[in-house]
């Protein structure tokens, strides 16, 4: 309304609600469109309709009544004509006596349901109809929209300080990762820094692993079509996968997820019930071809790396096997300070032609998840109906960060279908053959993902066991360097990462390079602790903590590091 105020040739178009407001795409042609600057007047017209306190009504009526209303609007025109093809319903909202839109609804009984501030556009952003970029290029105007004046400044304050943790900021200050347009866009080039915290982290998925009885696979990257057809993956996913045609006109595609690359290890020989479960685990890239204008950073990618497992197991092992997965993703999201809630992501009952498999498998598999997050999480946990995979249900824990921010992170996922299709077997107890159930369980997810959400939950101070740099040494002068390079040395030797910065600049700039990089510790070394056979400790947030010496230096950070804290 506040649009066709200021701008009556503004042609309105989609507008729909998003997770932190809304946003509306609006054709202005050729006559004059808002920018930024121009939101005060229009939130000023805004809270003014909302203090006239106008009613909405809403009134269903024909395609052709539709039609008429819209006769100058192509767009709500080609909107109307859907819904009459699709057999819907089509409904019109009144905003006082002077304003109409085709909208499904519902609305608040009046504007002045509105809590003034609760509201404030955002940004504009350029957008074609229909996502096509074969047609008109429109104005986009996004808003945030909450209950109250309270949330939105709360969303606003947490907003600002995510710009300061932008994973892609801090990414190259730290010099963790770079891109390369060489190399193209979603495929990141990890530095000695940056593989340094990649490898721990994989390192302790595994230690968790192994106390489980996992067994570690390698396969390959790329696989002929035939694995994912006989799968069922290339019916759903094959616009998204990488093809490569041989010279001998086979086709292969690069392996975009590895379960049915597991599942042939499992079916490499016959296995017996005693064998099971057998437990896999591999950390290998994947990739998919997703859109350039969905590439993000570290968060959307090309080529993703994944610290994937599978458990092949019977009916009567899943619960215990879900249950021992559950137990590593909140060991692993413990240690870094963040909460989780499960996800059922379950199947959409009015929707069975997107699933694979029978009824009773999933019944089976959604039985199962129900039943252990019932057992672990009593009622904190989130129903995500629609939100299964084509083969199977799953839980996805949703992590709460350091500024309030929620993300998808683990996963555990029930299988009956992929067992099925590629004719997966076990003779049992009494020698008949069986079909096993596989898990799916991805505990970082992917691990360029993992990096963007700890990257910004931890603002890049990452803990002492994961920092490229433990601690610096700095040499107040050149007379100074010796027992320097001697401290390096032994702390070296201790396999603590240290870096001497020997740099001609004074104390005061060393110091600013050390925060800069958010090294956890320096050690300041001058005449006097040369002559006592000391360091003088500073921390990045402690501050100074004092003279010390080495050996006690040595057990502070030892122990620092092997408790994870």
């Amino acid at each position: 309304m506040a649009v066709k105020h200021h701008y009556p040739h503004a042609v309105p178009t989609l507008g729909p609600a998003i997770e932190h407001g809304f946003y509306y795409d609006i054709d202005f042609g050729n006559a004059g469109k808002p920018s930024a600057e121009d939101f005060p007047k229009l939130e000023a017209t805004m809270h003014e309709i909302i203090s006239q306190a106008l009613p909405f009504h809403h009134e269903e009526v024909t395609a052709d009544q539709a039609r008429a209303l819209f006769e100058m609007n192509p767009y709500k025109r080609e909107l109307i004509d859907n819904l009459e093809k699709e057999g819907k319903t089509i409904t019109i909202y009144y905003t006082g006596d002077t304003f109409f839109d085709l909208c499904g609804g519902g609305h608040t009984d009046t504007t002045g349901d509105i809590a003034p501030g609760s509201f404030k556009l955002d940004k504009i952003a350029g957008a074609y109809w229909r996502g096509d970029e074969k047609n008109a290029m429109l104005t986009r105007i996004y808003g945030l929209a909450f209950d109250t004046k309270e949330e939105l400044d709360a969303y606003i304050t947490q907003q600002e300080e995510a710009k300061k943790r932008d994973h892609r900021i801090l990414g190259k200050q730290l010099k963790l990762f770079t891109f390369s347009e060489l190399v193209g866009p979603g495929l990141p080039l990890w530095t000695p820094r940056g593989t340094l915290i990649r490898e721990a982290l994989n390192d302790y998925v595994w230690s968790l692993r192994k106390q489980q009885g996992y067994q570690r696979v390698t396969i390959p990257h790329i696989t002929k079509s035939d694995l994912y057809i006989k799968s069922g993956h290339w019916a759903k996913y094959a616009e998204d996968l990488f093809k490569i045609e041989t010279r001998d006109k086979h086709l292969f595609a690069m392996k975009p997820m590895n379960c049915p690359h597991h599942a042939q290890i499992y079916a490499s020989e016959l296995r017996s019930y005693k064998e099971l479960p057998l437990r896999f685990s591999e950390t290998t890239m994947v990739y998919r071809d997703e859109q350039s204008g969905e590439l993000s950073g570290l968060a959307r990618v090309l080529s993703i790396t994944q610290d994937d497992a599978h458990v092949f197991c019977r009916e009567s092992q899943l619960e215990e096997e879900m249950g021992r997965v559950w137990q590593i993703i909140e060991t692993f999201y413990g240690t870094f300070g963040f909460s989780l809630t499960p996800r059922f992501s379950r199947r959409d009952p009015n929707a069975p032609e997107k699933y694979m498999g029978g009824d009773e498998g999933w019944t089976k598999a959604e039985t199962a998840i129900k039943n252990l997050i019932h057992a672990k999480s009593a009622d904190n946990w989130i129903d995500g109906e629609g939100e299964a995979a084509f083969y199977g249900p799953k839980i996805d824990f949703m992590a709460k960060d350091s500024i309030g921010r929620t993300w998808q992170v683990a996963t555990i996922q029930v299988d009956f279908v992929q067992p099925t299709n590629l004719e997966l077997e076990y003779v049992s107890e009494e020698g008949k053959r069986e079909r096993p159930v596989m898990i799916h369980c991805a505990v970082m997810g992917s691990i360029e993902r993992f990096m963007s959400t700890f990257i910004e939950h931890t603002g890049g101070n990452f803990p002492l066991w994961l920092s490229p740099t433990q601690i610096s040494i700095l040499p107040i002068a050149d007379a100074h360097k010796a027992y320097a390079v001697s401290i390096k040395n032994t702390l070296s030797e201790k396999d603590i990462r240290v870096e001497l910065d020997d740099a001609k600049e004074g104390l005061g700039k060393k110091i600013r390079n050390a925060r800069e990089m958010k090294t956890p510790y320096w050690a300041v070394i001058g005449d006097a602790e040369v002559a006592n056979g000391t360091v003088t400790l500073e921390h990045r947030t402690e501050g100074k903590i004092g003279e010390m010496k080495v050996d006690d230096l040595i057990t502070r950070l030892t122990n620092e590091i092997k408790e994870k804290k």
